[in-house]
């Protein structure tokens, strides 16, 4: 059976600034540049769209075993995703930089490498809705802690 997932954009003017509120009750700000008519109040679609990348729990769980977790005390993700100049101004290629602060070497390159590839080919919505149509390429740094 299938989860469903249900979003209502509110208009906050007569322009294209939207609050979005999903299944989970939070409000966020959708909104557009000034230029397409809106109020720069919040990210674009297409920004968010990108933001919403991966579930960070799977990316950040590693081994299923507790025992077996990488520690760490941070991760950043840099993503990067380049457009159609032409509409649909779909993403063409997209590229994931992972940060991992760990002192866990090379087992903790190993784990986010293997995190990686789980997100990618099974556990990321969004991932697997664009590897059809987009070039989706990771990379990946320890960053020894002090």
């Amino acid at each position: 059976m299938a989860n469903t997932v249900n979003v209502r954009l509110q208009s906050m003017n007569k322009d294209l600034t939207f609050a979005a509120k999903s299944n989970s009750g939070h409000w966020t700000m959708i909104d557009s540049s000034e230029k397409a008519g809106g109020n720069e109040a919040g990210p674009t679609p297409s920004n968010y769209f990108l933001r919403h990348w991966a579930d960070v729990r799977e990316w950040i769980r590693f081994p299923s075993s507790k025992k077996k977790r990488t520690p760490f005390s941070r991760l950043d993700i840099f993503i990067e995703g380049k457009k159609r100049e032409e509409h649909p101004k779909s993403f063409t290629d997209i590229n994931l930089r992972f940060v991992l602060h760990s002192n866990g070497g090379d087992k903790a390159l190993r784990d986010l490498k293997r995190a990686a590839e789980l997100s990618y080919e099974k556990y990321c919505t969004v991932s697997n809705m664009l590897k059809s149509s987009a070039t989706i390429t990771y990379d990946m740094e320890i960053v020894d802690e002090e």
